[in-house]
């Protein structure tokens, strides 16, 4: 019998609802083409006040105090990788980090997130793998999603997997090749009007549930130009901030009825999306700080009766998920095998992205 390979990881995520800093401490054992997952230990770590704010501003800052604030935020990520291996115990391989999108402009050969690879090593020991899109966003690619070959090779029973984050995105199998794009901007804009009356977030999406849809600004939402595009495509804060964020914001709609708006936009287009995937009637994984907004939720099961049969699973799943296939990530990273799947970003090929800093050849 074939001994399975083993492969401790810690994987980092810092989305961009700057919510904080996610940690996961996860084994994965591979067999043949099979893998499996342990989660030994998950959190969050709350950004320090300045650092967080500084993150959510990123893309305003000056070149000098975004070159600081990567050194900064990769040494402050090292501490927190350091103090949280110590207190679980947990003997990493190496650590895989997204980063923080500061600039996601694929049409431009660009994507940039911070977390300074050297500092985060520096700060903790351990060897690490950052910098996952660079190469496919060369090759051509969007450099987005990345986490659908975590998807296919993690949680190959479900027929989609659905993230509710900053973004929405989601993956599914189409003749056994791996789609996936991001579908609309999702806690981006719900958190920027939920902040507006004063809450940090929507708790369950009540603050949209008791707005009234204003169908007006609903069809020019369903109208933008992102939603003609086909194939692989992503978005970036600078796009919401273009398209989005002054259509919703000049509509002279009022801050709870964008709530329910916004929540009906991003319900469509969920939908729609599945829809378009031909599952028939099939299962979805939901995840992502989305996942608990249960009026949304309720509208996407409304939306699609008779497609899908959506899971929102546990509490460590839907958090860390991004983490744990980030982990994922680096492991394929180490061992040389493709962890960004052409078929989904639209690069020239598959590849096998990520810089490392401290590993020993």
């Amino acid at each position: 019998m074939e001994q399975p390979r083993i492969y401790p990881m810690i994987g980092l995520m810092s989305g961009t609802s700057c919510d904080g800093l996610d940690m996961v401490a996860v084994t994965f054992e591979e067999t043949s083409s099979t893998w499996n997952y342990g989660i030994h230990a998950a959190e969050t770590s709350a950004f320090p006040t300045k650092l967080g704010k500084n993150l959510s501003t990123c893309h305003l800052l000056s070149a000098i105090d975004l070159a600081v604030l990567d050194v900064d935020f990769g040494k402050w990520m090292g501490e927190e990788v350091a103090a949280f291996c110590k207190k679980t115990k947990f003997a990493p391989l190496a650590i895989a980090s997204h980063g923080h999108t500061v600039f996601h402009q694929p049409e431009n050969c660009l994507s940039m997130q911070i977390g300074n690879g050297w500092s985060l090593y520096a700060a903790c020991g351990v060897p690490v793998v950052n910098d996952f899109r660079s190469l496919d966003v060369r090759l051509g690619g969007q450099g987005a999603p990345l986490v659908p070959i975590g998807d296919k090779l993690l949680f190959p029973e479900y027929d989609f997997c659905l993230n509710l984050g900053g973004i929405a995105n989601i993956s599914y199998q189409v003749d056994g090749r791996q789609v996936a794009f991001d579908v609309s901007p999702f806690n981006l804009l719900l958190n920027h009007f939920a902040n507006k009356l004063g809450h940090p977030f929507d708790r369950d999406g009540r603050l949209a549930e008791a707005g009234v849809v204003n169908h007006l600004l609903l069809k020019q939402l369903n109208e933008l130009p992102y939603y003609q595009v086909q194939g692989a495509k992503s978005l970036g804060r600078e796009q919401i901030d273009r398209d989005f964020l002054p259509l919703v914001t000049n509509s002279g709609v009022g801050d709870q009825d964008l709530l329910a708006t916004l929540s009906a936009h991003m319900a469509d287009q969920v939908a729609a999306s599945i829809k378009n995937g031909k599952q028939g009637n099939g299962k979805l994984l939901c995840t992502g700080g989305g996942a608990y907004n249960a009026f949304f939720i309720h509208q996407l099961r409304e939306k699609t009766k008779g497609h899908v049969e959506i899971t929102v699973p546990s509490a460590h799943l839907v958090e860390f998920k991004e983490a744990l296939i980030f982990a994922l990530l680096g492991v394929l990273r180490l061992t040389g095998r493709p962890n960004c799947l052409a078929s989904v970003t639209g690069a020239s090929k598959d590849s096998c992205g990520g810089t490392l800093f401290g590993l020993i050849s």
